[in-house]
Order: C-alpha cells, then structure tokens, then sequence
C-alpha cells in the first residue's frame, strides 16, 4: 500500500498527518480520497475502525478556500458524541492551516445563545452537528449553509434508525443544486434508499468489504458463565488481564449501572456512559477517559456506535446484544488502526442459538475460561455435535462385488420361494375344494337324529327347538367353509357330536 504522498495534499495537511502519525491509507482511503477529490456523489460502506472520517476529511480540506469566510463543508452525525469526534478530527488539521480553517460543532447540551451570537458575526467554513441543532440554527436564520459546496451524511444507517432521517431532509432542501454529496454507512437500509434517490444521482458505490468480519488484530474469545457470578467473572478478567483501557458492553441502563456498581465497590475506578447520563456529564467523562483518567468503562450499545475511544485494548461483553450488527460494533471498539485487541463474549446456555447466528456470518470463537485466577484455553461448546465416527476405508472394487453377489444371491432365494409357494398353492386350493364338496353332499344326505329324517323349510322356520341346533350348525358351517385350512377338523367335531 502506498503513503499519502500520492494525493498530494497541501502542506498543512501533511503536518497534520504526521502529527496523528499516519503513514499510509487504509483501503478506504486509498479508493475514495480521489474520487472525492474528483467531486463525485459517493456512497461509502465500510467497515468501523477503516479510517472513514479521514476519508472525506482530507480530500475536503484540499479543497477550501481559507480566505472565504462563509460555510463550504456541512457534516452530520446522529449523536453528540459522533459529532464531536468528527470535530475534533477536523480541528486537529484545521489548526495547521494559515489562515485558519474555522471548524464549529453544533449539539445539543452546549450553549445555544451563544452560538447565534457567534454566528452573526462570522460564518466557520466547516460545519458539523447533529441534524436537529444544525436545522435549529438554519430556522433561526443565522446559520447559512446555501454557500456550501459538500454535504457529508455520516452513519446514514443510524441517522435512519435514531429517526433524524426527516431533519437531514430539510437540510439537504437548502443547500444548493450543484453539491456534493458524500453519504457513509454500514449497511444501505431499504427505507434510506427513497432518500439517496432524492438527492444523489447517479452515485458512485463502494462497498469496502472486510477481509473478516472482525479484524484479524482481534482475539475473540467466549467464556460461559453457567453456575457462575457473572459481575464476578467481569471483575477477574479485568484484574487478570491487566488492560490498557477495557470497555465493558451491556444492553440496558440497569445492567451498566449493576456492574459499575460492583466493580466500584471491588476498589476500580470505573466510568459509565449510557442514555440517562447528561450531555455535559457523559462529555466530561469521555474527556477523562481520552486523558486516561479512567481505566474501565462500562457502556450501553450508543458507545458502541456513538463514541470513538483510542486505544481500547479490552472489549467484554457482558451479554450479547439483541441486534448482531451492535456486536460487530462492540468487538470493533478495539484492535484499531493496527494494534492487537482482546473481544470477550461471555454467554449462558441459553445464548447458544445466537452464537450460532453470530458463527453463520463469518465470526470465529476461541473458548476460554476463568481456572486458578488464570484465562486458559477450554473445550469448544460444540464438541460433540462436531465429533464424527471414525471409518475404515474400503477398497471400492471390493465394496462393489459384495453387494453385487448379495443381491445375485438374494434373487435366486426369492424366485425359489415363490415358485415353491405356487405348486403348494395349487395342490391345496384343489384338495380343499375336493374335501368342500364331498363335505356339502354328507351333509345333505345325513338326518339330524336316528329317528328324524332332515326336515324341510317350513319346519325349520315353526319348530324352534329343532330349528336352534341346525341354525347353530348352518351358521357355524357356513362360517367356516370358505377356510379350507380348518375345514377337514370342524367335519370330523361336528359329525361327532351330532351321533351323540
């Protein structure tokens, strides 16, 4: 990969590269820093931790004009937070221009007044804010933005989500027809593509796609908790592993305030940041935390999107988030800009059709547990649904002419059979049918009694005692005259009870 020399930045820019000790371009970078430089509508998917601020920051900064004081660049971020790592990114080159590029963040939690009061005596050549106090300053008629040359939508997808989308509308109504529009995302949701198709014509896509879905600098483990203190466990592994700085992911407010309560009372300093937090109290602890003045942070899911912290080298999560992106999110708070991270997943059993989602996208686990006040390697979860049975390898020939002389063999066995099973058939069937007629014409000729000759129909049907033992005899006989396998027995029973 090249050096930054190959987009021949003005001079200032290159200070401020140095300053940060970027070196080379990120894949990200090095396809679309020309073509922004170009002018070209660009819609940007990339993963987090690729650089993308930078991205169009740098290319951007090429082209201002200094000695203009009127607004060029407009950028949007769904949160404070975002909003105000964009700006600090942009100051950081700002400060090496001469004359000085005026960068201005506008969000929620800071002083309004004074903003418009600032604002009505100059203009900053690069505006960046959350959606709502930027359109708030437009109403007000003291933020112009009709000069600017480029809109800047970061995290689209969030935008949508966050329901600011309508905010970024109006704003995008204002600036003027020949702009340029650079929109960056992580996933293109169907509901922002109406949007897109509204302002972007014919936009250049690109999709950097990760060579993994978690960077290779990551070690990603899993630890399950079963019968265990989950707050614990987060308690060891943040002592055990000695972090630089640690963040510690949960999905509710409850859940940040259960665990940084614990680990307080264990003795560690511990920052959290979650949506109960004020602005300007979450902006202090995200300065301490950047000062290093806290060691461990415990989190909700808008740390994961929302904030921008160097130099994380531990990521725990102490329950796995509902939505599978925020887990990629999570995991890619560390392992940044070529420094090795550490992810720890700790799951329950009843976690483990998520994990399985979260394999089928790419995402490699390497299980570990807590032994002896040690992380150590552990048997996978799934080992014995992964096991196989071992098999000797046949010769196929062999394999081949056995089952041909087994079906051969079986063949000759049933055409014997049957054909043994006909001859007995039909001298059966002929002999019983010999018996059944020798039996009916004995039956004719035979009285019921010494003294009785057979009687006739009529006095079958008057005399009911005589009637009652030939009726059981007909009936029992007609019965069974059609099995000619019982047929010679009941003869031989019946004729003998008849001369008692």
């Amino acid at each position: 990969m090249s050096n930054f020399e190959q987009f021949h930045f003005k001079p200032y820019i290159n200070e401020a590269l140095a300053e940060k000790g970027f070196a080379q371009p990120t894949e990200v970078q090095e396809r679309l820093i020309p073509l922004i430089a170009k002018g070209k509508n660009i819609i940007g998917q990339s993963q987090t931790g690729s650089g993308k601020t930078h991205t169009f920051l740098l290319p951007l900064f090429q082209k201002i004009n200094a000695e203009k004081a009127e607004v060029q660049v407009v950028i949007t971020a769904p949160s404070r937070e975002l909003a105000t790592q964009i700006y600090d990114a942009a100051s950081q080159i700002a400060k090496f221009s001469d004359p000085e590029i005026r960068v201005t963040n506008f969000v929620g939690g800071t002083d309004k007044q004074r903003q418009l009061s600032r604002l009505k005596h100059q203009q900053p050549q690069i505006v960046v804010g959350t959606p709502g106090r930027i359109l708030d300053m437009m109403n007000e008629q003291a933020l112009k933005i009709h000069t600017a040359f480029a809109f800047v939508v970061d995290e689209a997808d969030m935008t949508l989500d966050m329901g600011f989308l309508h905010e970024v509308d109006q704003i995008a109504s204002r600036l003027p027809e020949k702009l340029q529009f650079l929109v960056f995302s992580a996933t293109i949701p169907e509901k922002l593509r109406p949007f897109l198709r509204k302002y972007m014509e014919n936009p250049i896509i690109e999709e950097i796609k990760p060579k993994a879905v978690i960077s290779e600098d990551i070690e990603n483990w899993l630890i399950s908790t079963k019968g265990k203190d989950k707050n614990r466990m987060i308690y060891q592994l943040l002592t055990i592993g000695h972090p630089y700085l640690a963040i510690v992911f949960a999905n509710t407010k409850q859940h940040v305030d259960e665990i940084a309560d614990y680990l307080k009372s264990q003795g560690l300093k511990v920052a959290k940041i979650h949506g109960d937090i004020t602005p300007r109290e979450r902006k202090r602890v995200m300065r301490q935390v950047q000062n290093l003045e806290y060691q461990y942070v415990v989190a909700t899911d808008l740390a994961a999107r929302g904030i921008d912290i160097e130099g994380v080298s531990h990521v725990i999560n102490a329950e796995i988030p509902e939505d599978l992106d925020f887990f990629i999110h999570r995991v890619g708070r560390t392992g940044r800009n070529g420094l090795k991270g550490t992810a720890i997943t700790l799951y329950s059993p009843s976690d483990d059709q998520t994990i399985d989602s979260i394999e089928k996208i790419g995402v490699t686990f390497e299980p570990m547990e807590i032994k002896n006040d040690e992380i150590i390697k552990t048997y996978d979860r799934n080992r014995r649904t992964k096991r196989e049975k071992s098999k000797d390898t046949l010769d196929p020939t062999l394999i081949g002419l056995v089952k041909k002389k087994k079906k051969k063999s079986n063949l000759d066995i049933k055409r014997k059979s049957i054909g043994q099973l006909l001859k007995r058939t039909k001298k059966t069937v002929k002999s019983n049918a010999d018996n059944k007629l020798e039996l009916q014409e004995k039956i004719r000729k035979t009285p019921i009694s010494k003294s009785m000759t057979r009687p006739f129909k009529r006095d079958v049907m008057t005399s009911r005692s005589k009637t009652k033992g030939l009726h059981s005899f007909g009936l029992f006989l007609s019965v069974h005259l059609a099995d000619n396998l019982v047929i010679i027995d009941l003869k031989s029973i019946l004729f003998a009870s008849l001369r008692r």
